[in-house]
């Protein structure tokens, strides 16, 4: 009999908890959102939040707000929404630089992927590889002969030890057989006035920085390094065209939560980033930065993270083989 009782009253609990959670779910969002964006305000990355932001705000029926905590190439405000409380409450508006990069250049106190749940991939955008005016190549092809005729001459401007730049350089290197020295700024925009003065030769540049320079005539661009061409550059070849298959860097951006946020809680945010990005106003701004937005049928948590896994198996065997480690 007192089993009985017992065991009527473990599935009334089991029962509650389940309702309460469900209803739970329901009711979110009831409170602001925070959202945090592991770098300073002002960039690419914290602009492109904001605007997801406003999005998800009106979707939702509460406010995102946006709170940047910087430090540690991101991994500060990263390693805080890991430990924070799965409630959705929280989230992490990051990039290939947190997710991916920082795993294999830093040593982290939390694990970029069994600490979190994904939500979505809000878009990429496709670097170009430019070199200085006077360079003597007008191609990619010819860039990498006179670079075979050159080895260890010519140096390359990268955003940072660890960085896009950086690794893409390697993976250039290695893909065509070329030697060239990498040259780390504190980001990307230093490496500009040196590469239109020919301080340095070459570079990998975001289209918002590279793209301005290159049609005043100050510098010159020989592929864009994806497998199609960009709608902001149409007449710039790819580098799988132009001679360097495989050389891709392609700088993303993407959402998650801390792990154990329940499921119909990611659902619902993962709905509000797809309000977000179908907004008009909102899918302006972005094509404005040359980032290419994720199709709509692909906006979904599964989606992001088999890409996830996709970006660490591509590019940890090369950043581990170079020895790559930030600050060294």
């Amino acid at each position: 009999m007192r089993r009985r009782q017992f065991l009527h009253l473990a599935a009334g609990t089991a029962a509650y908890s389940a309702w309460m959670r469900s209803a739970s779910a329901q009711a979110f969002p009831s409170r602001s959102i925070t959202m945090v964006v592991p770098v300073p305000a002002g960039g690419a990355l914290d602009t492109n939040a904001r605007l997801v932001a406003s999005g998800m705000s009106a979707a939702l029926g509460q406010t995102v707000v946006i709170e940047n905590v910087t430090g540690a190439s991101g991994s500060t405000g990263t390693g805080r929404v890991a430990r924070s409380a799965p409630d959705g409450y929280t989230l992490i508006y990051g990039a290939n630089v947190t997710h991916v990069l920082n795993a294999a250049v830093l040593n982290l106190n939390y694990d970029v992927v069994a600490d979190f749940e994904p939500i979505a991939l809000i878009g990429k955008t496709p670097w170009f590889f430019a070199a200085k005016q006077d360079l003597p190549a007008n191609n990619l092809r010819e860039m990498i002969a006179w670079l075979k005729q050159n080895p260890d001459k010519a140096s390359l401007g990268t955003a940072g030890q660890g960085s896009p730049s950086h690794i893409a350089g390697v993976l250039f290197q290695n893909v065509t057989g070329t030697k060239f020295q990498l040259i780390p700024y504190r980001g990307v925009a230093p490496v500009i006035p040196d590469l239109v003065s020919g301080q340095i030769e070459l570079s990998i540049l975001d289209p918002i920085t590279s793209l301005p320079q290159f049609r005043a005539g100050k510098i010159k661009i020989f592929a864009v390094l994806t497998n199609k061409r960009t709608a902001n550059a149409p007449d710039i070849p790819t580098v799988d065209e132009a001679g360097a298959p495989g050389v891709h860097m392609e700088p993303w951006q993407a959402i998650w939560a801390p792990k154990g946020t329940p499921k119909d809680v990611i659902s619902r945010l993962n709905a509000a980033v797809a309000s977000a990005l179908s907004d008009e106003a909102i899918s302006k701004k972005f094509a404005e930065q040359s980032y290419e937005l994720t199709p709509r049928e692909q906006l979904t948590p599964e989606h992001l993270a088999a890409f996830h896994k996709s970006e660490m198996d591509k590019w940890f065997p090369i950043i581990k083989a170079a020895g790559i480690k930030a600050g060294g």
